[in-house]
């Protein structure tokens, strides 16, 4: 698996309406096809599917990471530096809380990064990092 080809994800939402607003309002996603069940966003060139569940509940499981409790699961995307700041500066003014404010991880550590978490209309979790060295990505 050396190819980088986009991913698909597919998860609950309690509210489409929500879930568009969320996706294509606050965080700029292109809306793809739809239907009344379920709407395709790209994700930053990713194909993630919000699926109609009225009666989904979030997980509230955390798991401790560098002095933080990160929520699992979770899912997200790396970005450029420029980007991720971009980004939080977009849902900070967008008034989306914060589960963990951006900061830096694991400073002066192999993998430092820039991360952020926050979660959708239906509590899904979502983590958006950076690394100002992508080589990072996997140090151990």
């Amino acid at each position: 698996m050396t190819t980088l080809r986009p991913f698909h994800l597919a998860f609950p939402v309690h509210d489409l309406a929500a879930a568009r607003a969320f996706y294509r309002g606050a965080l700029g996603c292109a809306e793809g096809r739809s239907s009344d069940h379920w709407i395709d966003f790209d994700f930053a060139g990713h194909q993630i599917v919000a699926h109609l569940s009225p009666d989904v509940r979030a997980a509230e499981v955390t798991n401790p990471v560098d002095g933080h409790d990160v929520p699992v699961p979770h899912f997200g995307i790396v970005l450029t530096m420029a980007d991720w700041q971009a980004l939080a500066d977009r849902v900070a003014a967008a008034g989306i809380a914060f589960g963990i404010a951006p900061h830096i991880r694991f400073q002066g550590q192999p993998g430092e990064q820039a991360t952020m978490f926050f979660r959708d209309p239906s509590g899904n979790a979502l983590e958006f990092k950076a690394f100002a060295n992508d080589a990072m990505l996997f140090a151990r």
